[in-house]
């Protein structure tokens, strides 16, 4: 039925499941990614949309096209002063955290950076990836109440200096990826290609590639140390990013498909409220859900085997979640990422402060769980999530509006997050 909802959202058209826990608001002070770009960059976007702005949103869209040439001016004024040492920086081997979106990325990175011998992208150095050398230093520091507390899709807390996905690097570096639907959610996806890396121009592929080694080499620059990255997008990239950094390493990550969909859906949802340019309408959420997962997998599959298997490992969120300090040791083994007894402390002590973080909740119908099981048959069957013990055993907690669960073990119920 169409309509509105609550907060004045227009109601979704399809037959989703529902989530029983609340979506953070998203305070109309707090920063938008579009915030970060370059003025060229973002008239582009406003322009390849035809500037298909909701009314209520043109105050946002006004207040980003001020901002936005003080971007581009110090986007030079940072080649200026480092664009020599940053292109003559070498790279270590990127770590990358790979696995589909509410895989349990998040939880794993900010795990694995506990380890002072790496570095990571932070909120801020994705939001300002061409300027952050010279603007970090105080923006970071005493602009933090721009942010709400938590994340608009989940119970994690944010910060200028908390582990960020290098996806939106690139996305506030003007390049191509399916993050720029989130600008207009009411228009087809774009970029979809860059899922999987498939029939791309030469041209659009060798910006991708110069952005991608630039905001590596800038975060080397800035740190010296091996740089640990996440982003799901990357899942279908793994061939041209070993390709882009030679000797990089992957740890991939999988989860319960009937916790994946919702908890998906609810990410898109939270974030094309939060940073859409539309009221969204979410006609097309369910479709892009399940398209997204196959296209971004058609392109793991095909690219891991002319990976060294020793370049990647894996793992599943559920068995990190039961136990993290056992299932990041066995990471460090396979990939030789040095003596973990030197984080073992940190790991413990951030398990601890995290003992309370709870999970959202979903409920999905009997006709959703077989749809998804049609859809995404290939997965449930290559990662191991295709038993009649685990489909029972899963709708059995669906019915019952339980919350997503690890397997069992202690640690597990003290940290569980997508």
């Amino acid at each position: 039925m169409n309509g509105r909802n609550m907060t004045g959202q227009p109601a979704s058209t399809e037959r989703t499941p529902q989530a029983s826990a609340k979506t953070h608001p998203y305070p109309a002070w707090s920063p938008r990614f579009w915030h970060g770009m370059r003025f060229g960059d973002w008239m582009r976007l406003l322009v390849e949309n035809r500037f298909r702005v909701h009314p209520y949103r043109w105050a946002m869209v006004v207040l980003i096209s001020l901002i936005t040439p003080f971007n581009t001016l110090m986007s030079r004024f940072q080649r200026l002063c480092f664009g020599h040492r940053i292109d003559a920086t070498p790279i270590q081997p990127p770590l990358f955290i790979v696995g589909h979106w509410r895989s349990g990325t998040t939880f794993l990175h900010e795990l694995l950076v506990l380890d002072e011998r790496f570095t990571f992208p932070t909120t801020y150095q994705c939001f300002a990836p061409e300027h952050f050398l010279l603007t970090e230093w105080f923006l970071a520091r005493y602009c933090g109440f721009l942010l709400p507390k938590q994340r608009p899709m989940d119970n994690v807390r944010t910060g200028w200096q908390r582990p960020q996905e290098d996806e939106f690097a690139l996305l506030t570096m003007g390049v191509r990826t399916p993050y720029r639907r989130m600008a207009f959610p009411n228009h087809p996806a774009p970029d979809l290609e860059y899922l999987n890396m498939e029939g791309i121009p030469a041209p659009e592929l060798e910006k991708w590639c110069r952005a991608m080694r630039t905001f590596v080499q800038t975060l080397t620059y800035r740190s010296a140390k091996r740089v640990i990255l996440k982003s799901p997008t990357h899942t279908g990239r793994i061939a041209l990013l070993s390709e882009l950094f030679p000797g990089a390493q992957f740890i991939h990550i999988t989860r319960d498909p009937y916790a994946l969909f919702p908890s998906t859906q609810r990410l898109w949802k939270s974030l094309d409220a939060a940073q859409g340019c539309q009221v969204p309408r979410h006609q097309q959420l369910d479709q892009y859900v399940y398209d997204a997962l196959l296209r971004m997998y058609d392109g793991f599959t095909k690219q891991r085997a002319q990976l060294d298997p020793a370049q990647i490992v894996d793992i599943r969120y559920e068995d990190l979640v039961a136990d993290p300090l056992s299932v990041v040791e066995e990471i460090y083994r396979k990939l030789s990422l040095g003596d973990f007894a030197r984080v073992r402390g940190a790991l413990e002590a951030y398990l601890h402060r995290e003992k309370s973080y709870q999970t959202n909740r979903h409920e999905l119908t009997p006709e959703v769980r077989a749809e998804i099981r049609r859809r995404w048959h290939h997965y449930f069957e290559q990662y191991g999530y295709d038993t009649a013990a685990a489909d029972r055993a899963q709708g059995n907690a669906a019915a019952m509006g339980c919350p997503e669960r690890s397997q069992g073990g202690s640690l597990g119920a003290r940290s569980r997050r997508a």
